[in-house]
């Protein structure tokens, strides 16, 4: 399934992506009004700006410092739940019996990463087209102990930022291996977002 046809399946506006509904939980609801730029700019590579997703433990999924915006950790969730679950691996490392998610596969999910990323965003300065500069990217890849193609796979997350905010969209990044992740996860990103 491509990347697109993934973000479609599970991205619908009215389904929040993890059980309950954020407004029900405090958070401000803010899908009303035209899309913004940026959401258009989504629709325009067959991708939907989901409901924010539910936080999975006690923390809210993204808060206000300054004109500062720091997302909690997004997983790859579609209409709530993941797609895969497993370490990344290419395959030729390794000797797990685990399940896998090939570094494509993965690269993929941190795409949806990022489009939830974005949700958060959205969801405490509620228009996109407020952002400036996505300041700081962070993304963990679930890897098997020989995977080094970590930065390939965070990839999918930075050039879906960059396709979306243009130049506001460069940002500086880190892309750590680690060995498990919530939910058994191969990918989660969280981001830092400089807002007008």
């Amino acid at each position: 399934m491509s990347t697109a046809e993934t973000a479609r399946a599970g991205a619908g506006a009215e389904t929040p992506n993890v059980a309950g509904n954020a407004a029900s939980q405090g958070e401000s609801d803010v899908r009303t009004g035209a899309p913004s730029a940026v959401e258009q700019r989504l629709a325009e590579l067959g991708l939907t700006l989901p409901a924010v997703a539910a936080p999975v433990a006690a923390y809210v999924p993204a808060v206000i410092s300054g004109n500062h915006v720091y997302t909690s950790g997004q997983l790859p969730f579609i209409d709530g739940a993941l797609e895969a679950t497993g370490k990344v691996s290419s395959g030729t490392e390794g000797t797990s019996d685990e399940p896998t998610v090939s570094p494509d596969a993965a690269k993929r999910y941190a795409e949806i990463c990022a489009v939830n990323a974005l949700a958060a965003v959205k969801s405490v300065i509620g228009d996109l087209d407020r952002i400036t500069r996505i300041v700081k990217v962070v993304g963990f890849v679930s890897s098997d102990p020989s995977f080094t193609g970590q930065p390939g796979v965070i990839n999918g997350a930075s050039e879906l930022l960059g396709k979306v905010l243009g130049d506001a969209g460069q940002h500086a990044r880190s892309a750590v291996g680690v060995s498990v992740l919530p939910l058994d996860s191969p990918v989660e990103v969280e981001l830092i977002a400089e807002f007008a």
